[in-house]
């Protein structure tokens, strides 16, 4: 008899490397809500999470887990639909303080060195000001953001200007539905009083950044993978991810260390986990950038190619209370990247690679999946959850052997796809 594991938000591509797990053929992945309900627009967390348990009281057979890789409010909204299954997972409110940016930094700065100076931002104060102690480069952020969505680096009171007042005017989007997830929890009396449309400042971290990956079960925290995070030359948008991770074993060891106890200190249990970090080499300095109460889904096929098993395997072990098993090394490949297919300049979209076109590409450069992102009318600065600094054309995972050969089947795959953008000034 299958089990039923129900995946808030699944998608064709996950859903196709889920089927991939050793035991796949033991369950049945079921859609809860898409992801255009959860992500278009502003979304409403009582009217998703009452349609959730609609389908869910309306499915005929028996509800063996509820899960989720996405960002916002999928994280927030699988505990709180585990809660009234009596399914195993993370407890909310230790959910909420690693998502929310302000309440994780306040509960960082108790336990680790690696904490960035940081602040409020008033975005009623006119003109806008840096929160006391702070001074440029530093960061702008969303207290509670998803995929750099709302984030502005600022080396002036110009730039400052400029991002508070994009900020006023977004900022609500994912805030006003965050809001309604804090009201659902007896928040202390700091945390309380911001509001979920507030806006941090940080201090701007140097050096490489880098992604842990880790689950924590019964109160026993484990990391099993860092992944590289690439980033432009020309800008703070993503050129790869990359897996396994170059830094040297001993910051491999020193950033599993900080993850264990800060995600022990949290409270953070029966659920995977993924935290960010900056390394300076030449300051010999650890930054840590946010927390996060989910595994990444976009390391999902790098851990595959590598390992062998794909980083969903834990978060479906966990969802039914079995210790993950995670390999090392089984893959078919010594190393893996995502990459993310770029453009700096707006512009209509007239014509995508055609799937048989994709799957040609795939087929003439081994150990590669393409997924193309825009279509033909698409107009680029319209598509929700893009970084304020490039836009996605698609994404790219590719296994090889060494570094070089990363780089290269890449350059092969960008002079195969043949899109046709027309460029255009935002606001024409």
């Amino acid at each position: 008899m299958t089990q039923n594991i129900f995946v808030v938000g699944l998608d064709e591509t996950n859903r196709a490397t889920l089927r991939t797990l050793p035991d796949a053929q033991r369950f049945t992945f079921r859609q809860l809500l898409t992801r255009e309900e959860l992500q278009g627009g502003t979304v409403s967390i009582p009217e998703v999470l009452d349609h959730a348990q609609r389908e869910l009281d309306d499915f005929p057979g028996s509800i063996d887990a509820i899960v989720g890789y996405w960002d916002f409010p999928i994280p927030m909204m699988v505990p709180i639909l585990c809660a009234r299954y009596g399914l195993p997972s993370a407890d909310l409110e230790a959910v909420v303080k690693c998502e929310h940016k302000y309440w994780s930094r306040l509960e960082q700065q108790r336990v680790l060195e690696e904490v960035p100076g940081f602040g409020l931002l008033d975005l009623n104060e006119d003109p806008p000001v840096l929160p006391a102690g702070l001074s440029y480069p530093v960061w702008i952020k969303p207290i509670k953001s998803a995929s750099s969505e709302g984030a502005h680096y600022l080396e002036s009171d110009d730039d400052l200007r400029t991002a508070v007042a994009i900020e006023r005017q977004e900022v609500g989007r994912i805030g006003g539905p965050f809001n309604d997830i804090l009201a659902m929890l007896d928040l202390p009396q700091e945390i309380a009083s911001v509001s979920g449309t507030a806006c941090l400042v940080e201090e701007a971290a140097a050096g490489q950044q880098v992604t842990v990956e880790g689950f924590s079960r019964n109160g026993q925290v484990r990391v099993y993978g860092v992944v590289d995070s690439i980033t432009h030359p020309e800008a703070p948008s993503f050129v790869r991810y990359q897996y396994p991770s170059r830094l040297p074993e001993r910051v491999l060891e020193h950033m599993a260390d900080v993850s264990r106890r800060v995600i022990s200190t949290f409270g953070l249990t029966n659920t995977t986990f993924n935290i960010e970090y900056f390394w300076d080499a030449q300051a010999e300095r650890l930054t840590l950038l946010e927390i996060n109460a989910r595994h990444s889904q976009s390391h999902a096929r790098l851990f595959q190619l590598v390992d062998g098993l794909p980083n969903h395997a834990c978060m479906i072990d966990l969802a039914l209370d079995r210790e993950p098993h995670i390999p090392q090394d089984e893959g078919p490949y010594a190393v893996a990247g995502t990459w993310f297919m770029r453009q700096f300049a707006d512009g209509v979209v007239h014509r995508v690679p055609t799937p048989t076109e994709v799957l040609q590409i795939e087929q003439k450069i081994p150990g590669t999946t393409i997924h193309v992102a825009v279509e033909p009318t698409d107009r680029l600065s319209n598509k929700q959850g893009e970084d304020s600094f490039t836009y996605t054309l698609g994404t790219v995972y590719i296994g090889a052997q060494d570094e070089e050969e990363l780089v290269r089947k890449y350059a092969q795959v960008v002079e195969a796809m043949d899109f046709e953008i027309e460029e255009q000034q935002e606001g024409a």
